[in-house]
Formats: C-alpha cells, structure tokens, sequence
C-alpha cells in the first residue's frame, strides 16, 4: 500500500522514493553525490561543535605550544662584586655573662651599653661605622678592629687588625711603627660621646677583606690613638669589646 504525502494527496512513485528515501534530505538544488558530500560536511560541523561544547564543560584544554617566558633574576638579588655588607649589635655584660658583647671595666663601659658595628665592602674599599649608646657622657674613646673574637679578657682580641702586616711585631709586641699602625692600613674608629653618653665615628680604609679579616672591635680607655713613633696604634687598656665577623 502506497502512503499519501502532501496536501493534494499525491501518490510517491517508485522513483522518488529511490532517489530520496535512502539518502539524507537534500536542499535546493542538490541532489545525489552532492547532498552526499554535503550530509558529511555537516556531520563534521556537527562533530567539531560536540567537542567545543565538552572544552566549555570543563573538560581540561591541550596544552599550549607556545614556550613558558623565563624569569629574569630579581635586581636587587645579591650577584658577585655588588659588595658586602655586616651589621652586628651587642649589649656589654660581664665576662661571666657575655657572649659577644664584653665590659672589662664597668665604671667606664657600662653594663648594658650597646656597641653596633656595620661594614659595607664595595669598589676595593670598606666602610666601618661604629655607633655606641650608654657609655660614659661627654668623653672620647679611642676604638679600633682587632684581630681575634672577643673572650674573657681583652687580651683575647689579639692585636689590631692591620691589612698588610708589620715584619717587626710579634705576640706581646704590638706594631707601633707609623708606616703599619696608622688608619690606612688599620680600622680605627676614635669617637666622642655627647651629654647621652651615645656617640658614633664613620671611616672608609682603601682594602676589602678576602682569607684575612678582623673578627672585633675594642674599645679602649684613651680617648684618642696615639700616632707618634713608637706609640702609634696605642689607646690604652680595653675597656670593651664586641665581636664582628667581618
């Protein structure tokens, strides 16, 4: 029995129903291998949205081909020859007590003073600030860089610390020969305390430290380094000392 399509009840002939029942529906104009190719065409747009829907779903994304920029190294990151810089703070205890802050003479560096000593190292040359609060008021120190960590006594701080050394001196014979033992070629940090009993020096000696280096800073009971022959770098007993690794 033949199905009735259409509004005029016309019948659907054998041919029509060979030329379009088995293929896809075709538009205007196209029939046979073309709405053929046309059909897979479609199937392929088809195809192609499916998969951009299951991108936006959630699904996770192919990798991308384009490389990952490299970081370049911050500007302020520490890089050979940008200088190095120390800061160390001590508070002056007994000996029994201290560890790296010392007082060996309270009545003329107090207990609980405080001795801060920076070094900046930079272009061949190294600037030393030593900065001290609560030491006796109104009154000078003669300070300098020694060359062993502070101990028990003051003796334990070694000599001064002298960048290229004098022949002549010896364990208890200290350099006192002007051409060695002047502030050129050794850290002296002479100050004055004002009406606080706080007080600071700055100095800037032409060398860096490399395998050799102080390790502390004395302070000592004149009030000034003497310079003359046979005295020069002398400033009396130590009265404090504190311990830097330079």
């Amino acid at each position: 029995m033949i199905k009735r399509h259409g509004t005029h009840g016309r019948g659907v002939s054998p041919e029509e129903r060979s030329s379009g029942a088995a293929g896809p529906p075709s538009h205007a104009g196209g029939s046979g291998p073309r709405a053929g190719r046309r059909w897979s065409h479609l199937s392929l747009v088809a195809a192609a949205a499916l998969l951009a829907a299951g991108c936006a779903s959630g699904q996770p994304a192919a990798p991308s081909a384009t490389p990952t920029a490299q970081v370049s190294p911050s500007a302020s990151a520490s890089t050979p020859g940008s200088g190095e810089e120390t800061d160390v703070e001590g508070t002056l205890a007994p000996p029994e007590r201290a560890t790296t802050a010392f007082t060996y003479n309270p009545a003329l560096a107090p207990e609980g003073a405080t001795i801060e000593v920076e070094a900046d190292a930079r272009g061949g040359s190294t600037e030393i600030h030593l900065d001290v609060e609560g030491l006796l008021p109104s009154r000078g120190y003669a300070a300098h860089a020694h060359v062993n960590p502070c101990g028990p006594t003051g003796d334990a701080a070694g000599p001064h610390f002298q960048n290229n050394p004098d022949p002549a001196a010896a364990p208890g014979k200290p350099s006192t020969d002007p051409a060695y033992a002047n502030p050129q070629n050794e850290i002296w940090l002479d100050l004055r305390t004002d009406g606080n009993g706080d007080g600071e020096s700055r100095v800037t000696v032409p060398f860096t430290f490399t395998d050799r280096a102080p390790a502390s800073v004395v302070i000592h009971e004149a009030e000034a380094t003497a310079t003359a022959p046979g005295q020069a770098g002398s400033a009396g007993a130590r009265l404090a000392c504190v311990t830097v690794p330079f």
